[in-house]
């Protein structure tokens, strides 16, 4: 069994900047979701590296944008 690190208060831009350091070591990618309604989701996936490279662009920019606003 794999070993689970918490990466809470990272953004997605800090926990995929030492995954591209470490690129050759990936197997799979782990995602959780903290839903607004408390639930937590989670799964893993052998994505394509250029969908998972865009949804982590698409990730920060999002936060990003709130940070700005405030939220």
């Amino acid at each position: 069994m794999a070993d689970i690190v918490s990466l809470r208060g990272a953004t997605p831009a800090e926990i995929f900047s030492s995954g591209l350091d470490n690129l050759d070591e990936i197997e799979e990618v782990a995602l959780s979701v903290l839903w607004k309604d408390g639930r937590v989701t989670a799964g893993w996936s052998a994505t394509d590296m250029s969908k998972l490279a865009f949804m982590i662009l698409a990730l920060d920019e999002e936060q990003r944008k709130r940070n700005l606003r405030g939220e």
